[in-house]
């Protein structure tokens, strides 16, 4: 059988660092830090009391009042990124909305609204008075639900849920069932929204955050030697992805093609990656083979990089072990250094850096690297703290989630 090609045909984001794809691609290689102390709850008395928070977002001018009810923060995250990139697109009126689909990734979904209306009701008399909006708000599918009934889109439906490689998850499942001929069109992607005392203190609680309140702005730090955990973000990325027929024959704008997909477990741990990068090794491996292209293809790896003392070292070996020399040939970047990390959304976004990256011959920087650390292979090109010019035919991006679960995509410059 003779596998349909996929094309990249539109883009949207809202993330720390710019409310839309162009103001997110300004941040990102101007080396911007979306980090600032947390403003949606008082952080005072936790470990932490910073966040890469989305900024300047009123979801009023953006939505009716009856939507807001009905909508959890990710949600509406969701719906802007989704909006943005189907504008973008322009597929509406050119394809078979019943074969359009949705897959939109959460690693955790409502839990600002799972939290708020516990409290309401431990803080009332015993009498249940829950929202009849709290399940349909909460659920971690809603966001793909909501999209697919905004624009009539009547292909599968579904949410894909795999921590902080969710919507890289979405992404291999949209280009598969695209390839096999089973839709034309997909909407995928992925928004979180934890910014709250349950994420925030969760986190906390198992010392995965980084508590550098003194450096607040410089905390995300992936591959300096005095990195002490991820910054929490926010946020949504969304891509239209669409069989390259379909789009040649509408005349759409081409970005790039996902011409491979990989994925793994560790087997490892419940939240900590293999020490060797095993999971990330055969993930890579398997979406090079998957693209049917050799290491010396990748020109950029778009790294997981979360700022983690054992994740980043154990990413580079995986890096390392895999491609050889060609590893110190290629550029590399971590962009949580500047948004922080998504968690179940990073894969969208950083999918969308690393088109960019391709579409724009830049490679967006690592930025608040202030130190070498021994652990990480001082040869490598981590493009610290300031974006280089390169032309980029083939882009790598890794997602790794707790639990074990390690994704990697490959994009290609659109002929």
């Amino acid at each position: 059988m003779q596998l349909k090609r996929v094309a990249v045909t539109g883009l949207g984001a809202i993330t720390p660092i710019g409310n839309n794809v162009s103001d997110y691609w300004n941040g990102l290689v101007n080396g911007v830090s979306g980090s600032d102390w947390i403003t949606r709850f008082d952080a005072s008395k936790f470990k932490t009391r910073f966040a890469c928070e989305v900024k300047n977002f009123d979801p009023t001018a953006l939505f009716e009042r009856k939507e807001i009810k009905k909508y959890d923060l990710y949600t509406q995250f969701a719906v802007v990124a989704a909006t943005e990139a189907i504008e973008d697109s322009g597929f509406l009126t050119q394809t078979d909305l019943e074969r359009a689909g949705v897959i939109w990734a959460s690693g955790i979904g409502g839990i600002t609204t799972f939290a708020e209306e516990l409290k309401a009701f431990y803080d009332g008399d015993g009498t249940p008075r829950f929202n009849p909006f709290f399940i349909p708000k909460m659920i971690a599918d809603i966001a793909a639900g909501q999209i697919s009934i905004k624009y009539g889109l009547k292909g599968p439906n579904y949410a894909t849920v795999s921590a902080c490689a969710s919507s890289s998850n979405a992404l291999i499942d949209a280009l598969n069932y695209i390839r096999l001929g089973h839709a034309d069109v997909f909407v995928a992607g992925g928004s979180e929204a934890t910014i709250s005392e349950s994420g925030v203190g969760g986190f906390n609680s198992m010392q995965a955050l980084s508590t550098n309140n003194e450096q607040y702005r410089t905390a995300s730090r992936p591959f300096d030697k005095d990195r002490d955990g991820f910054v929490i973000g926010e946020g949504a990325g969304g891509l239209i992805l669409e069989e390259y027929e379909h789009a040649k024959k509408r005349g759409a704008k081409i970005y790039a093609e996902v011409v491979g997909g990989g994925m793994s477990a560790d087997a490892y741990h419940l939240t900590k990656s293999h020490p060797e990068g095993d999971g990330a090794y055969r993930a890579m491996k398997a979406a090079l083979n998957d693209a049917n292209i050799t290491c010396e293809h990748i020109d950029y790896i778009n790294v997981h990089g979360t700022s983690t003392p054992v994740g980043d070292p154990s990413e580079t070996k995986a890096i390392v072990r895999l491609f050889g020399d060609h590893a110190y040939k290629t550029n590399i970047s971590a962009t949580k250094s500047m948004t922080g990390h998504l968690l179940g959304a990073a894969g969208a976004i950083e999918a969308i850096a690393s088109i960019l990256a391709i579409n724009h011959g830049i490679i967006p920087p690592t930025i608040n690297h202030f130190t070498d650390d021994e652990e990480i292979d001082r040869k490598l090109n981590l493009t610290f703290n300031k974006a280089q010019k390169r032309d980029v035919c083939y882009a790598l991006s890794n997602t790794f989630g707790f639990g074990g679960h390690n994704t990697s995509l490959i994009f290609k410059k659109a002929e």
